[in-house]
């Protein structure tokens, strides 16, 4: 027990802090959501991406090991969500916005800050977060991307967005700078950490401020089954593949904790951007994110237990 209040105490309430901080400073100050989320997009996440990967003492085997988690993991989920939906009867836009809502986790704005705050004396569990929210991204922008743009055309530009992502480049720099030895001098290094230092509380506040004004009208079927499917299903999958993969450790709690976490925004941005019942989208992206507050203290507690 006094394991589980630390968790809350150490863990969950300072990531809530700061979205509630961000919600409340949003509707006063009306912050201008674009230019958070291009700061967060094309500064603080690649520098986070980029410090993590370059300290990390991951080795080639353990990241084929977790990309291959990943890969099993959320192909199940879209085998899962897809089933789900036609036997609930869905039609083509709502079954897009219930799969996206089920695959696709918020690992950047979310996920990197708890794994911050979880492993802060372990870089390599915040090294597997941020393999896990590039692989995220490209998820995002593949699976995500088509199966929203699907219900109504066709279209591929997914690649060429997802091929935008500076997080992308800096994660591959990271690599290629940590597997050459290639030391970085202090005058570069201090401005890409601070910056790097700067993302979790940035990243909780714009979160915040993108909650802001959502509001719930009913729970409905598809609500419940994304929600469900988010933070339930989720977690027992990656639980039962962390068994099947045999892994344990540091690299075991990460996986499992990655899995727990809320729908992703990016969800409620392609089902407004493509009409996909928006309002159901931005009510799952709100309340996966209060929910997860009790599914990310159960995986934490679980994974000191159980790794």
């Amino acid at each position: 027990m006094q394991v589980l209040f630390m968790i809350v105490l150490n863990v969950i309430l300072p990531v809530f802090a700061l979205i509630v901080a961000g919600a409340f400073l949003h509707r006063k100050l009306k912050w201008d959501m674009g230019t958070l989320s291009k700061l967060s997009t094309y500064l603080l996440m690649p520098a986070v991406s980029f410090t993590n990967i370059y300290e990390s003492k991951i080795g080639g085997e353990s990241l084929f090991t977790i990309i291959g988690f990943l890969a099993v993991h959320n192909l199940a989920l879209i085998a899962v969500s897809t089933a789900v939906s036609r036997a609930a009867g869905f039609e083509k836009s709502l079954s897009a916005t219930f799969k996206n809502s089920v695959v696709l986790n918020n690992s950047g704005n979310f996920g990197l800050p708890v794994s911050q705050l979880v492993f802060s004396h372990n870089p390599i569990g915040a090294s597997v977060q941020v393999v896990v929210t590039i692989f995220q991204n490209m998820l995002t922008y593949t699976y995500g991307l088509l199966n929203s743009v699907s219900v109504n055309s066709k279209g591929s530009k997914a690649v060429l967005e997802f091929l935008k992502l500076p997080t992308l480049y800096a994660l591959l720099a990271g690599i290629l700078l940590h597997s050459l030895s290639i030391p970085i001098p202090a005058f570069i290094w201090s401005p890409i950490n601070e910056v790097a230092d700067a993302f979790l509380a940035v990243a909780l506040l714009t979160l915040g401020a993108q909650s802001a004004y959502l509001k719930l009208n009913r729970f409905s079927l598809p609500l419940i089954l994304s929600l469900a499917g988010r933070l339930v299903l989720s977690p027992c999958i990656a639980l039962a593949l962390i068994s099947g993969f045999r892994l344990d450790g540091t690299i075991a709690q990460a996986l499992f904790i990655a899995s727990s976490y809320p729908t992703s925004r990016n969800s409620a941005l392609f089902a407004l951007e493509y009409n996909n019942h928006p309002e159901y989208a931005a009510q799952t992206v709100l309340l996966s994110t209060l929910f997860s507050g009790v599914s990310v203290t159960a995986a934490v507690y679980l994974s000191k237990m159980l790794f």
